[in-house]
């Protein structure tokens, strides 16, 4: 079984341990650089070395398989005396013979004498030589080339082809390796999908800051009349998922100006200097295009605290900070270039990062509220076709702390669930079941519970939901399951009627109770207890343990906070805890945990022993329809 903890008692943002929402569940039993050459030059240069190499085979095998067979002058006398010759071409000193039986031949003469001179000489009449149809002709220069000069010269063009190829493959490469040290930043051009504030619901007191920095790049004259300078940097603070890469899309949407965007992962290689060399080159290309923005995303991949020992003298992150700490606020002003930076971890980034001068505004991202949760599910439910029943109002109230990422997650579910029973349109059911998707998984249909394992799954959860009920300061029961979600063979789904930010001692004290009443209920039934139960003994003990050490809520040692966390990131994430106490109050603790669990176990088990009929009531209702909706459970107190 697992409980979730109010928000100061754990940092973990995922769903599952989702601050505002309780879910109480019986633990399932079951285990870079691009080419300077276009691709196009290549294909084109690849194309002509093709067509060089089959003219060059064509021609070869033509100049082959037509050759004239060579006679001599005598020879040629001959077959005009005898009548054989068709044509006669005569080209310089060379002669071409057709005979009638379409045979070509070939000879030569003396270029002083003609051949009818020649062949008159050999004692033919004029009558035989007018026969042989001399015809001549002059030697044209497109002839003698493709003749004699392109079939020798087609080999040698195909060397220097190949060898200039190789040698722009060579330059290729040596130009990566000298714009290794470029930034690679994209700037953003395309207004086709531009995004503006108008598309970024919620987190109102950030847009006005933003705003601000926008009208500044805008209108500065409005601000320097006043004194006021320029912000040189802002940092956009928040958990996962709250919206900090939209904001800052829609500051470039709206400022109208050049805007650089890099992730801070973008910066760091292997090798010592391209880092800095990258920021220095950012920042090259933002003054020449002032005033302008540069967005870097996850600035703590590269901003985080030095002299931590991790990494040696020569530390490639460290080098890149230094670059982006000078850069932002160092001998050279940034006139008009304004620095925006997102991060979920900003308790780990170097104070000089922080300092006035650099980053000179922050801005703070948190989860939204009920109205805003409205808000940004009626923004990603456009496009999608919803049933008249469905209530995002409801949607919203039963969402406390999720953030807008897991808010377009639901309803992204709900449409898939839709599309996978072949509905046209996104009903109420869809939605309200994509929220336990999200939060525990999905239904584990095909695993079938035995009979024993179902009953005592009915009265585990209807232990969790019946002190749930009783007591005053524990949240709402909007559902009870015994259908297998995720690794949680069952659950209770308890919901806080308003948003909370301030929890009181007395709530934590019903809650704790409300997690052991499984477990009471188990070994009240049936005399024996099962592994059920294991998920909710450790969230109980951990809260019980922070009420005493964290939140100075203890009668017995008073308002003191025990211990100091650290944390420490080598070979993995680690919560190292610093011991600022002694052996007698380690002691104390340990007694004053045991002596509130103990409580919350005799408050668990005196409402179910009063109210034995009632766990009877929902255990029995849980065996027949396995899921209890809130206003079916509120009925069964009502009958």
């Amino acid at each position: 079984m697992s409980s979730q903890p109010r928000p100061p008692l754990h940092q973990k943002q995922n769903l599952q341990n989702n601050p505002f929402v309780l879910v109480l569940s019986r633990q399932s039993r079951v285990s870079p650089f691009p080419s300077p050459m276009k691709p196009l030059s290549k294909n084109i240069i690849l194309a002509i070395i093709v067509v060089l190499v089959i003219s060059a085979i064509f021609s070869s095998i033509s100049l082959q398989g037509k050759k004239p067979q060579s006679i001599s002058i005598a020879t040629l006398a001959e077959e005009v005396e005898k009548g054989l010759v068709q044509s006669t071409k005569v080209e310089g000193s060379e002669v071409t013979i057709k005979l009638k039986d379409e045979t070509d031949q070939k000879t030569r003469k003396d270029s002083s004498a003609s051949l009818e001179e020649i062949l008159t000489q050999y004692g033919l009449e004029a009558d035989d030589i007018r026969a042989a149809n001399i015809e001549i002709q002059d030697r044209s220069t497109r002839s003698y080339i493709l003749g004699v000069i392109l079939p020798s010269l087609l080999p040698l063009i195909l060397l220097v082809g190949i060898f200039w190829f190789m040698l722009r493959q060579m330059q290729g490469a040596n130009n990566r390796a000298m714009s290794f040290g470029m930034s690679g930043a994209k700037e953003i051009k395309d207004t086709k999908q531009k995004v503006t504030f108008k598309d970024v619901a919620g987190s109102k007191e950030a847009k006005v800051e933003l705003e601000e920095v926008v009208e500044f790049l805008k209108n500065p004259k409005k601000f320097s009349d006043l004194g006021a300078k320029l912000p040189k940097g802002v940092l956009m603070m928040g958990r996962p998922g709250t919206g900090k890469t939209l904001m800052a899309r829609a500051v470039a949407g709206e400022a109208g100006v050049p805007f650089f965007h890099m992730s801070g992962s973008e910066f760091v290689e292997m090798f010592v200097g391209v880092g800095a060399s990258r920021v220095r080159d950012l920042f090259a290309r933002a003054k020449k295009a002032a005033p302008c923005i540069i967005f870097v995303d996850e600035i703590d991949a590269v901003g985080r605290q030095r002299g931590t020992g991790l990494g040696g003298s020569h530390d490639e992150r460290e080098q890149t900070l230094n670059q982006i700490l000078v850069e932002m606020d160092g001998f050279e002003t940034n006139i008009g270039v304004i620095v925006i930076a997102a991060t979920n971890r900003p308790d780990v980034l170097d104070p000089a990062l922080l300092r006035p001068g650099r980053f000179d505004r922050r801005v703070m991202l948190d989860l939204p509220d009920i109205n805003e949760r409205v808000e940004i599910l009626e923004l990603h439910a456009k496009g999608k076709p919803f049933a008249t029943d469905v209530n995002l109002r409801r949607v919203a109230e039963r969402t406390p702390g999720f953030s807008g990422a897991d808010l377009m997650n639901i309803l992204n579910e709900a449409a898939i669930r839709a599309a996978r029973f072949d509905r046209k349109e996104i009903t109420q059911e869809d939605t309200l079941d994509s929220i336990e998707k999200v939060l525990l998984g999905p239904e584990r249909k095909s695993y079938v519970m035995n009979a024993e394992e179902k009953k005592v799954t009915a009265y585990h959860e209807a232990g969790h939901a019946l002190v749930a009920r009783m007591l005053p300061n524990a949240d709402p029961v909007h559902k009870v399951s015994i259908i297998p979600r995720g690794s949680a063979g069952g659950y209770t789904l308890k919901l806080p009627s308003a948003d909370v930010r301030l929890h009181k001692r007395s709530t934590f004290i019903d809650d704790m109770a409300v997690m052991l009443g499984g477990f009471v209920a188990e070994m009240d039934t049936f005399g024996d207890i099962t592994t059920g139960p294991s998920d909710d003994l450790r969230k109980c003990t951990r809260l019980a343990r922070e009420i005493v050490m964290r939140f100075g809520m203890s009668d017995a040692l008073g308002p003191q906070v025990f211990g100091e966390s650290q944390e420490m990131v080598f070979l993995g994430k680690e919560i190292h805890e610093q011991r600022n106490y002694s052996e007698k109050t380690a002691e104390a603790i340990d007694a004053e945990v045991r002596l509130l669990i103990s409580r919350a176990m005799e408050t668990a088990r005196g409402i179910i022993q009063k109210e034995k009929k009632y766990l009877d009531a929902i255990a029995n209702v849980l065996l027949e329809k396995e899921t209890i909706e809130k206003e079916a459970f509120a009925a069964i107190f009502e009958a």
